[in-house]
C-alpha cells in the first residue's frame, strides 16, 4: 500500500511546478475561507475591474493613454453607480417593502388554493399533505417576518456597510485599473522563473474569468431589462422587483430560474387568479427563460463554459456552501479552473510514455 501511494506521489507531484501550484491553490482557498468577509470589498472591486477591462481596451484602441482610459472608464463607472444608488435602488426598495406588506395576503390566498387540491384531485393529494404544506408556509412566513424585523433593526449597521462599499470599492477599482500591470508584476516576482505550467493556466483562466464576468453582467442586464419591459406590458405588480430577481437569478444556473418562478407565479395568481392574464404571464416568462438558456447563454459563453450541467450544479452547491454569494458567482469559473488544472497537471508517467525512444 505504501509503495502504491509513493508511486502516485512520484507520478503527479514529482514536478516542482505541480507542488507550487498545489500550494498556491491551497493558500488562496484558506485565505478566502478565513478572510472572505473581510476581503469582500476587495473581491467586489476585482470583479468590477475585470468587468471594466473591455472598456479600457476599447479606449486605448481609440488613442487614449492608459491614464486617460482609466479616467474615462472610472467616470462612467461612478456615473452608473450613482444612477443605481439614487434612482434604481430607491424604486426597488419601495416595491420590496410593498411586497413584504402584501406577502401574508398572498400566502393566505395560496393556502386557500392548496386546500382545494384534495377536493379536485383526491387520488393525488390528501388532506394531511395539504395541512402539512400550509403549516410549513405559515412557519416560513413567520421566519420571513422575523427576518424583516431584524433587518429593520440592523438598518443602521447595513447603511454603514453600504456607505463603506460606496467609498472603498470605487477607490479600489480606480487603482486596480490604473496599476493592474504593476500589481500583476509584483505578484509574479514571488514566483520562480520557470513557470510554464503556471503561465499557461493563468493565461487561460485570466481570459475565461474576464469573459465570464463581462458575459454574466451583460446577461443580467439583458434578461432583467427584457423581463421588466414584458412585465410592464402585462401590467403585473412589482414589475421592477421581479425583473431584478429574474436578472439576478442567472447567477445560479438552473436553480435560480426555478426559485424565482415561485414569487412570479404567486404575484400573478394573487393579482389575476387563474385567468388568461396569468397564463400569458407564465408563457412570456417561460419564453424569456428558454431564449436565455438556448440563445443568449450559448452566444455569450460558447468559449467560456464547456462543462456538463451536472458539473455546474455540483460546483454551485459546493462553492456556494463554502463561500456564499461569491462561491455561487464564481462557481463556473472555479469549476473551469479545476478542469484546466487537471488537464494541464504534469503526469510523469505520460511524459515518459510519450517521450521518443533512443535509437540504437
Amino acid at each position: 500500500m505504501l509503495n502504491v501511494f509513493r508511486r502516485w506521489i512520484d507520478r503527479y507531484f514529482s514536478d516542482e511546478e505541480a507542488l507550487l501550484l498545489l500550494l498556491l491553490i491551497t493558500a488562496v482557498m484558506v485565505i478566502i475561507i478565513t478572510l472572505g468577509k473581510v476581503l469582500a470589498p476587495f473581491l467586489t472591486a476585482v470583479v468590477l475591474a475585470y468587468l471594466l477591462q473591455g472598456a479600457m481596451t476599447y479606449c486605448k484602441r481609440k488613442g487614449l493613454s492608459h491614464l486617460g482610459a482609466t479616467t474615462v472608464v472610472f467616470i462612467l463607472f461612478v456615473s452608473a453607480l450613482m444612477l443605481i444608488l439614487f434612482f434604481i435602488l430607491p424604486a426597488t426598495w419601495k416595491q420590496l417593502t410593498q411586497f413584504f406588506y402584501e406577502l401574508p395576503r398572498m400566502a393566505s390566498k395560496g393556502q386557500s388554493l392548496l386546500l382545494m387540491l384534495p377536493e379536485r384531485y383526491p387520488e393525488i393529494f390528501t388532506e394531511e399533505q395539504v395541512k402539512t404544506w400550509t403549516k410549513q408556509i405559515g412557519d416560513e412566513l413567520a421566519s420571513v417576518g422575523q427576518l424583516a424585523v431584524s433587518f429593520s433593526i440592523s438598518g443602521i449597521t447595513g447603511l454603514m456597510a453600504v456607505l463603506i462599499y460606496c467609498v472603498l470599492v470605487p477607490i479600489l477599482v480606480f487603482f486596480l485599473l490604473k496599476d493592474s500591470e504593476k500589481i500583476i508584476g509584483w505578484c509574479s516576482s514571488f514566483l520562480p522563473n520557470r513557470r510554464q505550467l503556471l503561465s499557461r493556466i493563468w493565461g487561460e483562466m485570466d481570459e475565461q474569468i474576464a469573459n465570464y464576468i463581462r458575459g454574466k453582467a451583460l446577461e443580467i442586464v439583458i434578461v432583467g431589462g427584457v423581463t421588466y419591459a414584458a412585465f410592464l406590458i402585462l401590467g403585473i405588480n412589482y414589475a421592477a422587483l421581479l425583473a431584478i430577481g429574474v436578472g439576478l437569478s442567472v447567477l445560479v444556473p438552473y436553480i435560480g430560474a426555478a426559485v424565482v418562478t415561485v414569487p412570479i407565479a404567486l404575484v400573478g395568481y394573487v393579482q389575476w387568479g387563474w385567468s388568461d392574464s396569468f397564463i400569458w404571464l407564465m408563457v412570456v416568462y417561460g419564453i424569456i427563460q428558454a431564449l436565455d438558456g438556448n440563445v443568449l447563454v450559448p452566444l455569450l459563453f460558447s468559449e467560456v463554459v464547456n462543462l456538463h450541467p451536472v458539473a455546474i450544479i455540483v460546483a454551485v452547491l459546493v462553492f456556494g456552501g463554502l463561500w456564499g454569494f461569491w462561491g455561487v458567482f464564481f462557481a463556473i469559473p472555479l469549476a473551469t479552473l479545476l478542469k484546466a488544472v487537471m488537464q494541464a497537471w504534469p503526469d510523469s508517467h505520460h511524459a515518459q510514455s510519450d517521450a521518443p525512444e533512443d535509437s540504437l
